[in-house]
């Protein structure tokens, strides 16, 4: 069953219309994730809006937004002044121009989306928009409400649908003359150069996300499978730091190190498979979809809970 959507309205290219919805291409959701426990009791930590003067728990409909001028002194806006303000851009993406993707400086990009037809009309006019930033081979940029916020979102075909990538405002990107004001010019030789050169062509490949493994990820798996059959934790001793003061001379022993492997044949190494009794984790690193059929064939009863 596909996620519920972020937002519905209508894609809009100059007088071409479609209705679309909007979803998120990303998920952190299958990663593990931790409550906060009452270390006497183990009961779950909860957490109360209230009133930060008199301590008294204030119920939601007794909440409002404010802006601070100054300490004490507030503003207050309430959501029928919000929502006189919102912009067309609430229910439409309008695609004001189309640039180069090259153009796009990675650090103003935020996070992806999916967009697709909404419904069972549109289908004609969201395949025009699409084919034509496709043969164009262009990004286009439009305007999208969400959160209350209006974003810039550049959208590139993908298949059969569109990707949305929400961008920031220049404001939000800080300079970086800040940081690297300080940065001494160094000359690198060509030797280093050269060096540095083949250390980069033994390790040059393709980009495959399949190939990439969390390994803290991994580890938490590992940590709270240990916890759960009450075997002892032991910290794992950590690797001793290199001690080549040289700049050439690492160098030269890190294309040794790395033709070493090279030379040997040995394969890629592959993701590490799952955990021995991962499968019994309430939210295997597979994803939701695992735990789900892992429930279907198990007790829904919960574990219960062991001290460190």
């Amino acid at each position: 069953m596909a996620p519920r959507a972020n937002w519905k309205g209508f894609l809009r290219l100059s007088l071409v219309t479609c209705p679309v919805a909007l979803y998120p291409a990303t998920s952190e959701s299958e990663k593990i994730s931790f409550n906060q426990l009452n270390r006497q009791t183990g009961h779950r930590i909860k957490y109360l809006k209230v009133d930060a003067d008199t301590g008294d728990e204030v119920p939601n409909e007794d909440i409002v937004k404010g802006y601070q001028l100054e300490k004490d002194q507030f503003i207050e806006v309430t959501k029928e002044e919000l929502e006189e303000i919102a912009l067309e851009s609430t229910r439409t993406i309008e695609i004001d121009e189309f640039v180069d993707k090259s153009d796009i400086d990675p650090r103003y990009l935020i996070r992806p989306y999916y967009i697709r037809p909404d419904g069972k009309v549109g289908h004609d006019a969201f395949a025009v928009i699409r084919e034509t930033i496709r043969e164009m081979d262009k990004v286009a940029l439009g305007r999208v409400v969400l959160t209350n916020r209006e974003h810039i979102i550049g959208l590139e075909p993908m298949g059969k649908g569109l990707v949305g990538t929400l961008l920031r405002y220049p404001y939000e990107v800080r300079s970086e003359q800040e940081y690297f004001d300080e940065i001494q010019d160094v000359k690198v030789t060509k030797d280093m150069l050269d060096l540095a050169k083949h250390i980069v062509d033994q390790k040059a490949g393709q980009f495959d996300p399949e190939k990439f493994e969390d390994h803290y990820e991994t580890a938490l798996i590992d940590l709270i499978n240990q916890k759960r059959a009450g075997k002892p934790i032991t910290p794992k001793s950590k690797p001793a730091p290199g001690n080549v003061v040289d700049l050439m001379e690492a160098l030269r022993r890190s294309v040794g190190q790395e033709a070493a492997p090279a030379e040997a044949g040995k394969p890629a190494k592959k993701p590490r498979k799952a955990a021995a009794g991962q499968k019994e984790m309430l939210m295997p690193i597979e994803g939701k979809k695992a735990a789900k059929e892992a429930a279907a064939n198990k007790s829904s009863a919960k574990p219960q809970r062991k001290s460190a």
